[in-house]
């Protein structure tokens, strides 16, 4: 699963040093597909329950499983959510950035920080003997800490390993201390998506994307975690996390690669 998860992450640091003005997201789907397929994986989301693309590709009220298209062009004060999933020998990689498009109001840049500052704290929780429900409780904490945003509900985070989504679900609010208890060995991608106003979203007609309901902006961030007994690492990040983690919650990544 970290080979997997490194693939998804340098797939997104190319899309990530990709995004401009001018460009669709149709480009950067095939930027994804092209990179994942010449290291050997396979794109995760491309044909899962007839989904048509490689990454989701949300953009501006768009909150999660925009579909990438040639005709969807990238401008000025965008900010464009970008999921992508990797395959490799059967195990998956999952993880998910949000970027802006060129300059942006500096009230968007607070909410991408809101947003990871809510995933991270989420993943220092994700403890060996922790509840289920306290990396919910973390992750809004860790929003409410940056500012008030709206918390998407009926979407989160999931077990991950062979398949893409396994139990259990995630969720990125709560009280703490409920649920099933963390065990070393359980793998979680955990993801918040926080919306500039209303949580609430509505899915569009072509089945997939899921946009606010009062077209107010969204953001969306995710990584792929492992729980160990010493702490976590984070799959989906070149580092490990070590750069992000307080000390007590990493695991000893160094020397596992």
């Amino acid at each position: 699963m970290r080979a997997a998860g490194l693939i998804v992450a340098d797939t997104l640091a190319k899309l990530r040093a990709a995004v401009r003005p001018g460009i669709s997201t149709g480009e950067l789907d095939a930027m994804a597909e092209e990179h994942i397929r010449s290291v050997g994986a396979i794109p995760s989301f491309k044909g899962y329950h007839g989904f048509p693309a490689t990454i989701c590709a949300s953009v501006n009220e768009q909150v999660v499983h925009g579909i990438p298209s040639t005709k969807q062009v990238l401008r000025e004060g965008d900010l464009v959510s970008i999921d992508c999933g990797a395959i490799l020998d059967g195990w998956h990689g999952d993880s998910a950035i949000t970027v802006p498009v060129g300059e942006v109001r500096p009230e968007l840049l607070t909410m991408i920080e809101a947003a990871e500052s809510g995933m991270w704290a989420g993943i220092a929780a994700a403890q060996a003997g922790a509840r289920l429900s306290d990396i919910g409780s973390a992750v809004e904490t860790g929003v409410r800490k940056v500012g008030k945003y709206g918390t998407v509900r009926g979407y989160g985070g999931h077990g991950i390993g062979t398949e893409m989504h396994q139990d259990p679900h995630v969720h990125n609010y709560g009280r703490p201390g409920r649920g099933p208890v963390l065990q070393a060995g359980m793998a979680l991608a955990i993801e918040p998506m926080i919306t500039e106003g209303s949580a609430k979203v509505v899915e569009l007609n072509d089945g997939w994307t899921v946009v606010t309901k009062d077209a107010s902006m969204a953001v969306h961030v995710e990584h792929s975690i492992a729980i160990f007994d010493d702490g976590v690492w984070v799959l989906t990040a070149h580092d490990g996390g070590v750069g992000t983690l307080p000390a007590e919650a990493l695991s000893a990544v160094a020397t596992r690669g």
